[in-house]
């Protein structure tokens, strides 16, 4: 998954929505360095590939029970590619013993709007603005 950091840091740096530079990702703590190190310790990454290039990817973190990153290259959007990310993220996040997993991302977006189709909850708001949102693990759920 290191080798696949450059790629990530592309997709990351292209999007529409939520779009950050590579200072400004690094103002956050956010560089290849700190990607790396982090599959090397408590995160598992997942890469979408069209013709040999990384065209989305998802990031989860077992430690924090969160998905950090799902992003997808504004031309591939649509095409059920982030839907099959996120899957692969938390069936990793359940697989890993989370009950319940969150993610944070900017109110009102298209994301947040992704995210509540597919069962998300809004729990509150964090520190940074974003919204965050939970989801319990689906043999948890009380009917």
């Amino acid at each position: 998954m290191a080798a696949d950091v450059a790629g990530i840091m592309y997709v990351r740096t292209s999007v529409i929505e939520n779009a950050l530079t590579l200072d400004q990702l690094a103002q956050r703590g956010i560089t290849n360095a700190s990607i790396a190190a982090s599959f090397l310790a408590d995160c598992k990454g997942w890469v979408a590939v069209r013709r040999g290039e990384i065209v989305a990817f998802s990031i989860a973190d077992r430690a924090g029970e969160s998905l950090f990153a799902l992003f997808v290259l504004p031309g591939y959007e649509g095409r059920g590619i982030g839907g099959r990310l996120l899957d692969e993220a938390m069936h990793w996040l359940w697989d890993s013993g989370a009950e319940r997993i969150s993610l944070t991302t900017a109110p009102g977006s298209r994301a947040s709007r992704f995210y509540e189709t597919r069962g998300w909850q809004r729990a509150d708001m964090a520190l940074s603005g974003d919204v965050r949102y939970e989801l319990q693990r689906p043999d948890q759920k009380r009917g």
